[in-house]
């Protein structure tokens, strides 16, 4: 690949070129991958590397916006996977989860597209399904009340629990306690 070439691939931020090689800013003194979102250098001050370490034993350090001297840094998937984590850890206990969400450092409206994009769901959606995996599980593997149930899988109120258990399983907890444990279903 020319230089000519790999400087239409810095034009374009074309990130399947990351990894092949890695440019340099003469005036910086920093490098970057290909599809880095910062200011364009002027051609005049780029110079290619063909891996980090060369780059780095020229003098260069690594961008800390692109991070060029991680293998495979994706900032988006890392929030994405911070949020799933969060959710899995917090889901019960809604004002913490609430709080740890907006120490993350990015909109809601934001957030919520990261997390759909990697995971095919909303972040609310994907919170309901957590309640209502604990607590159908409860409902099975548990003599715990329906209101120790209830709370115990984060929900507010026993009618708010009722009324999402229904709408979601097409049946009342202690229906659906009653029919999976004995087998009945109609």
């Amino acid at each position: 690949m020319t230089d000519d070439q790999k400087w239409q691939v810095i034009l374009s931020r074309d990130d399947h070129y990351d990894g092949v090689f890695f440019v340099g800013v003469k005036s910086t003194k920093i490098f970057c991958r290909p599809s880095c979102k910062s200011k364009r250098p002027l051609r005049k001050n780029v110079l290619f590397f063909e891996n980090g370490k060369q780059a780095e034993q020229a003098g260069y350090r690594p961008c800390k916006r692109c991070r060029p001297d991680l293998l495979e840094y994706q900032p988006i998937k890392e929030i994405a996977e911070k949020v799933k984590l969060l959710f899995e850890n917090h889901f019960t206990q809604q004002k913490e989860l609430t709080k740890k969400i907006g120490q993350i450092g990015i909109t809601y409206h934001r957030m919520v597209n990261i997390f759909k994009k990697y995971y095919g769901v909303t972040p609310k959606k994907y919170y309901d399904n957590l309640k209502i995996e604990e607590a159908r599980k409860k409902l099975l593997e548990t003599n715990d009340t329906i209101i120790d149930i209830a709370y115990s899988a984060g929900f507010q109120s026993l009618s708010a629990f009722y009324k999402f258990f229904k709408k979601n399983m097409n049946l009342s907890p202690s229906k659906y306690r009653k029919e999976k444990n004995y087998g009945i279903h109609s």
